[in-house]
This record gives C-alpha cells, sequence and structure tokens, in this order.
C-alpha cells in the first residue's frame, strides 16, 4: 500500500500549462488545501508525474480525499502516500493508514451502478454514500468521468 495508480490524461488542470504538462507542487498543494481536509501537515513534491504526500492528516477519511483530490488531476499518474500518517489522537502516536477502496469511473458509469457493483445489486440507493464520500471533491452526483477516481467507503463507517 502506498502507491496510487491514476490515469493521467484525465483530471482537473492546474496551472497555465499544455494538456500533458504536470503540475508543480506549489499548484498541487493549492489544490489539495482548497478542499478544507484538514492536510495543513501534508508536504507535497512532485517527481515527473508522481505525487509524493508525506506528513499527517486527521482520519481515514481525510487520507483517501488528499489521495484522490490530487490523483485526479490532468498530468497525474500515481501518488506516493506511504509517509502519510494518520494522526488518531493527540496523545497517541499517528498510525498507518487502512488499505482503501478506489473505483476508476469507465464510460458509461454513474454513481448508482458503481454502488450496485461495490454493495450489491440491490443496494444502488447506497449511490448517496459514495456521493457524500467524495465531497468536497465531487459537487453533484451526476458529475462524474472517465477516469475519475473515486473512494468507495465502507458501509459500516
Amino acid at each position: 500500500m502506498g502507491l496510487f495508480s491514476f490515469i493521467k490524461s484525465a483530471g482537473k488542470k492546474l496551472g497555465i500549462g499544455g494538456d500533458d504538462d504536470t503540475p508543480d507542487a506549489e499548484a498541487v498543494k493549492k489544490e489539495l488545501a482548497s478542499h478544507d481536509l484538514g492536510t495543513e501537515k501534508v508536504e507535497v513534491t512532485v517527481v515527473d508525474d508522481k505525487v509524493v504526500l508525506k506528513g499527517t492528516v486527521k482520519d481515514q477519511s481525510a487520507f483517501e480525499k488528499a489521495v484522490i483530490a490530487v490523483g485526479n488531476t490532468l498530468g497525474i499518474s500515481k501518488v506516493e502516500a506511504g509517509d502519510l500518517k494518520i494522526a488518531e489522537t493527540l496523545e497517541a502516536a499517528p498510525v498507518a493508514p487502512k488499505e482503501p477502496v478506489f473505483y476508476t469511473v469507465k464510460k458509461g458509469d454513474n454513481l448508482w451502478k458503481i454502488a450496485e457493483a461495490h454493495y450489491g445489486k440491490a443496494n444502488g440507493a447506497k449511490h448517496t454514500v459514495i456521493f457524500e464520500a467524495n465531497k468536497p471533491m465531487l459537487t453533484h452526483p451526476d458529475k462524474i468521468y472517465p477516469g475519475q477516481v473515486l473512494r468507495i467507503p465502507d458501509l459500516a463507517d
């Protein structure tokens, strides 16, 4: 765990370069901060088309959202988060995150179909759980696109 793959040619364009330009670390850090996920203690570096995240986040949800927030960026093909930890409490030392479940959107997908695929045929109505788990990166349930990576939360969470 710790290295996540994304589609380099899909995602939000940062900066003013050409379509295949990889954004710089400052632009990626600014994009991450714009989502207000509790990632103030996260360092961002960009090596070729890979973003490296180091530091601590407040919880598992912030870990997963940080990975997809920077991974769903045009020009980024990988996110390395092996040194990104979760600050459980002020007294305890940071802990390693659980293995997240991510899904790459395909042509023809919608959140209902994705929910049925992950939670079972009778659970398409759980699409709202997926939508809520991907806020603020998702602003509307119908605004997903092929190549976008979504986090799929456990229904027990």
